[in-house]
């Protein structure tokens, strides 16, 4: 099993939409990968709501049977137009992807 968690730290700002704007168009994005990417066992995407130079505004968290299922997701053309998005609107990203 693979677990596949990205954080990231948004702008403020993006085309007129502020941060929770942001966050709320990020979640709804990635849950609908649920429902097209197969390879995908879960996904939860969190909203964080505390406060603090520490903290990042959104996560993800999914799960993966084995690292080709994490590849065909990382590849997927709807993943990629997710991706793209994305990139436009963040400041940091950090990764980790581990196996249990």
């Amino acid at each position: 099993m693979i677990k596949h968690i990205v954080m990231w730290k948004l702008k403020d700002e993006y085309e007129g939409k502020i941060k929770s704007e942001i966050a709320k168009e990020i979640k709804f994005r990635l849950e609908n990968l649920n429902d097209i990417v197969n390879e995908i066992d879960k996904i939860e995407v969190g909203i964080n709501f505390m406060e603090s130079d520490q903290a990042f505004d959104i996560v993800l968290y999914s799960v993966f049977n084995d690292k080709e299922a994490l590849d065909i997701y990382q590849f997927h053309p709807k993943h990629q137009l997710v991706v793209e998005f994305i990139k436009k609107v963040i400041d940091k990203r950090v990764v980790v992807d581990y196996e249990v």
